[in-house]
C-alpha cells in the first residue's frame, strides 16, 4: 500500500462544498460499509464494493477494525479534519486500526478504473462478568 498525501490537516480550501456541506449537515452514519455479511457477540463483517468512480459517504469510526483489500485498486479518502490522502491498494493488502472512543470520521472514493472489494471484521464490545471487554 502506497499513501500521498493530497491535502493537509486543517485545510479545507480545495474541498468541494458538496464534501463540506455532508460533513457538516448530514447525519454520518456508524456503519463501516452498507452490506453488513455476518455479525455474532463479538464481530461484524463487512463487505465494501466501490465501482469506479463510486463513493459511500463519511462514516464514523468509533470501534476497532481491520481490513483486507483481494483487488487492489485506486482510492481517495477525506477526513473529517480536512485531510485528505490517496492510497494506491495491492491485492492483499490488510491494515488494522484502534478507533475505539476516537471518533473518527471519513469517506472512501474509488478514482482508478477498476472495482474495489474491502472486506472489514470490526470488534464488538463485549460484556462479560458485569465488566466491558473489547474482543480482539
Amino acid at each position: 500500500m502506497q499513501c500521498v498525501e493530497l491535502n493537509p490537516v486543517g485545510n479545507f480550501d480545495p474541498w468541494e462544498q458538496e464534501k463540506i456541506d455532508e460533513l457538516l449537515h448530514q447525519e454520518i452514519t456508524e456503519s463501516l460499509s452498507d452490506r453488513l455479511v455476518f455479525e455474532n457477540e463479538s464481530v461484524k463483517l463487512w463487505d465494501l464494493y466501490l465501482a469506479p468512480g463510486e463513493r459511500i459517504p463519511f462514516r464514523r469510526h468509533n470501534t476497532n477494525y481491520g481490513w483486507v483489500c483481494p483487488t487492489g485498486g485506486l482510492v481517495i479518502t477525506r477526513y473529517g479534519n480536512g485531510k485528505i490522502d490517496m492510497f494506491k491498494l495491492n491485492p492483499g493488502d490488510t491494515e488494522y486500526f484502534e478507533n475505539r472512543g476516537k471518533d473518527y470520521v471519513n469517506d472512501l472514493e474509488n478514482i482508478g478504473e477498476d472495482p474495489v472489494s474491502i472486506s472489514i471484521l470490526e470488534y464488538k464490545e463485549t460484556k462479560k462478568n458485569n465488566k466491558v471487554e473489547f474482543c480482539n
